[in-house]
């Protein structure tokens, strides 16, 4: 069992606000759906693994002309999470998490299979952008191996993408996430078996170019001097790992967590497996027999990145996305206090590089989402009942509802949605982030309509209502900031349920100053506001 309070070599009093839980986490990949159940136990902050599953499903494997999941792939994983739930019930687990990542987000049919999911088995599962599913990456490495304070660059090959995350014990200081992986390479640029040396070649040049990015800002987020050391995650390195082990030892160990592999090693392996042909493949001992396949174009995704990095050795972790997912359930629900403190407050240091990246005026974006923090808190369980986790997506779309400015002035609230859609804001899924640009896209102009596109993005019924109410409350704090200045200094809201009269009393900063502008715009808005909740609006000014 891993404690994760020792994890970075710290020593904290972490005080969990839940009992012991027992947890499933389930990773939906392009290849392959993974599920770890584990054990959280409260007092320790640690969690052990109780068990593993794995089923090949080849969700990757899309139609050519169109990109979308195949009909019959997809009942094939919507029945393999149906098993894997009965599964997690067996373990007594009190939650099951989802993650769908390369494939699914990719699939113009993505979202309309996830609804299939929830339709049919319940589970509600959370598409996360490739910069999330890196840092969730860095998070499950985190929990498993002890990185002595030093900068690493963790490798992730996965079915189709590959994440190269540099790190350290405190953080994350570049995520990325290239759209190259084993199965992905395998079907669109290999052909011949064995592969010929024309395709292999042209192989090695597109794995290094679409690599060089990636590549590229690692090196710029390295000190100079720095010799990070090189951690691989996942099947490809894995299995990598197995059968050079079972060549150099002749037995497996027992664990992998640890086993070390060099450049030289890698780069004779990839020579190997080029001249062989599948089925010869699937003979090497310690080789999965689904894995025969896939496993070179894998391998020379792992030594181009090595190459190009200069790293001469890998080290293997067992611990990824999966456990990753854990451990940011963890710090998100309270089991994690102290310990991954710059982690657990991800969200906010994400929305304030957005907003510093668009060169907004953050005093600004602060006094409205306070504004609509103090609007939401003294309207909940009066005029709506959301919670915590609606309270905190109002507030990053009100920091961040005014960068469309950096594009233009003219229809900035669109050009908001656009830059918070594709701004790749980390601690959140790809549903939030579509939740919080809708916010932001409606704080001022036309209310929801669903003839908008965007709107039409949000795929629930409680989704769309969320964004109704929310932007709803974002106008009226954008209005009691309307010069910018910090004229107001306090409000009061007062709700007359016999008359549904809405009462909304404003103090000003500065005794005299009558808040004209405020005042004016706050009645320019509260129309959208009025209408939404079902009430008669009236705004006072308090002297």
């Amino acid at each position: 069992m891993l404690n994760l309070v020792s994890v970075n070599g710290e020593n904290t009093s972490t005080q969990p606000i839940q009992q012991n839980q027992i947890i499933a986490a389930i990773d939906i990949g392009t290849n392959s759906l993974h599920m770890v159940v584990v054990n959280i136990e409260s007092i320790t902050t640690s969690f052990s693994i109780i068990a593993r599953e794995k089923e090949t499903v080849s969700l990757g494997n899309c139609d050519q002309s169109t990109g979308d999941l195949k009909p019959e792939t997809m009942l094939k994983a919507i029945a393999c999470l149906g098993r894997f739930q009965q599964l997690a019930q067996t373990f007594g687990a009190d939650s099951v998490i989802a993650v769908a990542t390369s494939a699914v987000r990719e699939a113009p049919n993505g979202q309309e299979f996830l609804q299939r999911v929830e339709a049919e088995t319940g589970l509600s599962v959370d598409l996360i952008s490739g910069q999330e599913e890196a840092r969730r990456i860095y998070l499950g490495v985190l929990s498993g191996m002890e990185l002595h304070n030093q900068t690493h660059i963790i490798i992730d090959i996965g079915g189709g993408s590959t994440e190269l995350i540099l790190c350290n014990s405190q953080e994350a200081l570049s995520l990325t996430s290239t759209k190259i992986g084993a199965v992905r390479l395998t079907a669109e640029l290999i052909t011949s078996d064995p592969i010929n040396d024309m395709e292999f070649r042209r192989l090695q040049v597109y794995v290094r170019g679409m690599l060089e990015r990636s590549v590229e800002e690692i090196q710029r987020n390295l000190l100079v001097g720095d010799l990070p050391k090189c951690v691989g995650t996942s099947g490809t390195i894995e299995t990598l790992a197995i059968i050079h082990a079972q060549a150099q030892l002749g037995f497996i160990p027992s664990t992998l967590n640890g086993y070390q592999f060099s450049l030289i090693d890698l780069r004779e392996w990839v020579e190997r497996l080029r001249c062989m042909t599948d089925i010869e493949r699937a003979t090497i001992p310690g080789m999965p027999e689904k894995r025969a396949e896939v496993i070179l174009a894998g391998a020379i995704i792992l030594l181009e990145a090595m190459t190009l990095l200069n790293i001469g050795t890998v080290t293997v972790c067992e611990r990824s996305l999966r456990e990753g997912v854990i451990v940011d359930w963890m710090l998100m629900h309270g089991y994690i206090d102290n310990k991954l403190q710059f982690q657990s407050s991800i969200r906010q240091r994400s929305v304030l590089r957005i907003a510093k990246k668009y060169h907004l005026n953050l005093g600004h974006g602060d006094r409205v989402a306070d504004f609509a923090i103090r609007l939401f808190d003294q309207t909940q369980k009066i005029l709506h009942n959301w919670g915590e986790e609606e309270r905190k997506l109002l507030w990053a779309a009100a920091v961040l509802h005014n960068c469309g400015h950096y594009v233009s002035h003219s229809a900035h609230h669109k050009h908001s949605y656009y830059l918070i859609r594709h701004g790749e804001l980390l601690g959140y899924n790809e549903t939030e982030i579509e939740i919080i640009a809708n916010i932001a896209r409606y704080h001022r102009k036309s209310p929801p309509k669903k003839k908008h596109d965007n709107y039409r993005n949000l795929l629930h019924k409680e989704h769309r209502q969320m964004v109704n109410q929310l932007s709803a409350i974002l106008r009226l704090a954008v209005a009691l900031d309307r010069r910018q200045i910090g004229a107001v200094s306090q409000i009061k809201c007062e709700y007359l349920p016999d008359n549904h009269e809405f009462n909304l009393w404003v103090s000003p900063a500065n005794r005299g100053d009558e808040c004209d502008l405020e005042l004016w715009s706050l009645d320019y808005k509260k129309g959208v506001f009025a209408e939404e909740f079902g009430v008669k609006m009236i705004v006072k000014l308090l002297n």
